[in-house]
């Protein structure tokens, strides 16, 4: 888009009510898709060392077990980063 300086209201780019709605509506679509492949791939994963690396966190409280794979998810994320670049 341009920008026009010194231009009457009339002429300038008028932008819709809610820009950049629709670039939001795909990102959420992209993780709750990538979320959906993660859960489905989460038993291959852990077979081949995913979940168990240094840095993922499991432990007990208040009686339930917690898990937080910190580590795990940078890895897949630097892997996601990398296979959106060759494409």
């Amino acid at each position: 888009s341009r920008i026009l300086i010194g231009a009457r209201p009339s002429q300038r780019p008028q932008a819709g009510p809610h820009p950049g709605g629709a670039l939001m509506w795909r990102w959420l679509l992209v993780v709750f898709l990538a979320l959906i492949l993660f859960n489905g791939l989460m038993p291959w994963l852990r077979k081949i060392g995913f979940g168990r690396l240094p840095g993922d966190l499991q432990f007990r409280l208040f009686g339930r077990d917690w898990f937080l794979p910190i580590t795990t998810t940078l890895v897949l994320s630097l892997l996601a980063a990398g296979v959106s670049r060759l494409l």
